[in-house]
């Protein structure tokens, strides 16, 4: 039971801490004269990464690397599958062209870049170095963007109340002191949980803790969904995907003792699932550049054999071979397919319409 409320308490933290890191970041840049899509994929991607952040790093630091790693993967997947699908099923979300045309591809080279520096084995410091440097690279780049196109509203964000740097500062401050707390409670608990249960830590981290330090990012895009700001919704799972590789594990990288290693499986299933996901991403958001309701649908039932292949798999079930065998055999296919018709569609649409 201690073990129990420390995993909830951990939670409650996390999504505390997010929320008041991201409320006094968000106003802060706001009045800097930025346009919601550029928040969603700097401040609110940032904060809502900072669970992340601080339970990768608390796990590495506490000779835990399996979870630092499954966390990052498995947030990843989350994001995109559980979190973009669950939003999109409360309203059809509306994707600007620079993700389609920068961003989302961003997001699938980081990850690969991340699966072709993993084919060793683990991750080191000097690869954490090289992600860490790519991140600045990557906020350098949208803040270009941002003062070659400024946005008109900008400054206004739904919230009318004047900043007040201060008050907006200590927000952050005391959201970074929650996360931190949550962060090393959380991983206690998921670290005894998997002891007592007999699952492997990289599950946890795949699951438990990935979902967990995920909330952020589900409750930031749903508020913004219903509040009118899609853009921002969807630039910050798309802006979360990109920072949880390039500025958590390489921080994670950089900061831990040893090196971060990669087991066979992870090579083998889940970093190849994650760069699927990444990939997915580019037809559903060209169709039309919405996510509607039924590709919302989509996502979260992939999020969910996901989770059931884990559990599978974690308890070397007899049914996992037939499990595998008609999700590659059919069902991963048959929608990829499908999404190749209509990106094809909607590529041959744009073209009449330019012409």
């Amino acid at each position: 039971m201690i073990t129990v409320g420390m995993l909830l308490a951990g939670f409650a933290l996390l999504v505390g801490g997010a929320d008041l890191l991201v409320r006094g970041a968000a106003r802060l840049a706001a009045a800097s004269g930025l346009s919601p899509l550029v928040i969603g994929l700097t401040v609110v991607a940032v904060g809502t990464s900072a669970p992340e952040l601080a339970t990768s790093i608390g796990a590495a630091l506490s000779g835990s690397p399996d979870i630092a790693l499954g966390n990052v993967i498995g947030s990843n997947i989350a994001n995109v599958l559980l979190i973009l699908g669950l939003t999109a099923l409360i309203a059809p979300l509306t994707v600007s062209q620079q993700l389609v045309r920068m961003d989302v591809p961003i997001m699938l080279g980081v990850s690969l870049l991340v699966f072709g520096l993993s084919l060793d084995g683990d991750l080191g410091r000097g690869e954490g170095i090289g992600l860490l440097a790519l991140a600045l690279a990557y906020v350098g780049l949208l803040l270009w963007l941002a003062k070659r196109q400024p946005h008109a509203d900008a400054g206004t964000q739904g919230d009318t109340v004047a900043p007040v740097w201060w008050r907006d500062a200590l927000y952050v401050l005391a959201g970074l002191a929650l996360l931190v707390l949550g962060a090393r409670w959380l991983v206690g608990g998921a670290v005894r949980i998997a002891e007592l249960l007999g699952v492997s830590e990289m599950v946890i981290g795949l699951t438990v803790v990935a979902v967990g330090t995920s909330l952020p990012e589900l409750a930031t895009s749903i508020l913004a969904t219903v509040r009118g700001q899609r853009d921002m919704a969807v630039g910050n799972i798309v802006g979360s995907c990109i920072f949880n590789l390039l500025l958590v594990l390489g921080a994670t990288a950089a900061l831990s003792p040893t090196d971060i290693s990669v087991g066979p499986a992870v090579l083998r299933f889940d970093l190849p699932v994650m760069t699927a996901v990444a990939l997915a991403c580019l037809p559903i958001f060209f169709t039309g550049f919405r996510v509607r309701r039924w590709e919302g649908a989509l996502f979260v039932a992939y999020y969910v054999a996901y989770t059931a292949y884990l559990l599978l798999r974690s308890a070397h079930y007899h049914a996992l071979p037939a499990y595998s065998m008609v999700m590659m055999g059919f069902v991963v296919p048959l929608t990829a397919i499908t999404l190749a018709l209509l990106a094809a569609r909607a590529w041959r649409y744009q073209r009449r319409r330019r012409a």
